[in-house]
């Protein structure tokens, strides 16, 4: 069976990323040289994103396509985990410890 992307998801969850980045739809827009409308559209799902655009989006936003998707797999615990490891790449060894202890506490 050929499964849908759920565009509104998609939206929510790029607007919501954006969002936590302190970015605007206006610097988005500009990032990945499209205009602000576009961005607006597609966080509020009134029209479909390219992969060329949805691309441009992951790396602006320094996210995958996959975890952009993530909620809509049936497993998403891969895209997940790929999520966690990018946050953390650019920690030094201190704060893997740190975070690792916290970590065994959950």
């Amino acid at each position: 069976m050929e499964q849908e992307i759920d565009y509104a998801k998609l939206g929510l969850k790029i607007k919501t990323i954006r969002q936590s980045k302190g970015l605007t739809q206006e610097k988005l827009a500009e990032t990945v040289s499209c205009n602000t409308s576009h961005v607006s559209n597609i966080e509020n799902f009134h029209t479909k994103v390219s992969l060329n655009v949805l691309l441009a989006i992951a790396n602006a936003l320094s996210t995958s396509i996959d975890y952009l998707l993530s909620d809509q797999y049936d497993n998403s615990s891969l895209a997940l985990d790929n999520e966690i490891l990018r946050a953390i790449k650019g920690f030094d060894i201190e704060k893997k410890e740190k975070l690792l202890k916290i970590i065994a506490i959950l």
